[in-house]
């Protein structure tokens, strides 16, 4: 409960941002879109979307959370925010495991190069990176999507849940007064 109201108040902090001059053309848009909006279906939309985008590479992820978001009518600043799991820390073991998953799903058997004897800067270190990641491939290409969708479905559902698990607990809690008001007046 605490969550949703610390959402709610975000909400207008946020909206408020938009009041400068430079951005006021773009709040009637982004209120019309509810791209601002902390309400439960936005908001799972929001992180579900960043977390399917921050598989990405590079610097396209919040660009992209940014278009899908606005596409799908998600909330923006939770969309970005979710990117934020892959970062130098996470990375390279999201694309092992991603790559681990399009190998799967992908028949034959493929053996990656060696990487060991070449140390951190010397000369043949940066062909010797460039040709393991050119032996990823496919099973790389395959598995981030996959993964992405994955953690986009589960986020999703997570945060639905989180949000109406108070309303049906509220729910369960009527009805059950209903039914001991029912027998007691019986």
């Amino acid at each position: 409960m605490r969550i949703k109201r610390w959402f709610r108040s975000l909400e207008p902090r946020v909206l408020a941002e938009f009041d400068r001059p430079m951005l006021a053309w773009a709040k009637p848009w982004l209120d019309r879109h509810d791209l601002l909006s902390f309400t439960r279906r936005p908001l799972a939309a929001g992180v579900a979307i960043g977390l399917l985008c921050g598989l990405i590479p590079g610097p396209l992820q919040v660009a992209a959370t940014v278009l899908v978001c606005s596409f799908f009518r998600g909330n923006i600043v939770a969309g970005v925010v979710a990117t934020l799991y892959t970062n130098p820390l996470t990375i390279v073991p999201l694309y092992v495991a991603a790559f681990h998953i399009g190998d799967t799903l992908i028949p034959g058997i493929r053996v990656m190069p060696a990487f060991a004897g070449i140390g951190f800067g010397s000369p043949g270190w940066v062909s010797a990176l460039s040709e393991w990641v050119r032996a990823l491939g496919w099973p790389l290409v395959l598995g981030l999507p996959v993964m992405g969708a994955w953690f986009a479905i589960n986020g999703y559902w997570l945060i639905s849940y989180a949000w109406l698990r108070p309303v049906v607990a509220r729910a369960k809690r009527m009805k059950a007064l209903r039914a001991s008001r029912a027998n007691t007046t019986k």
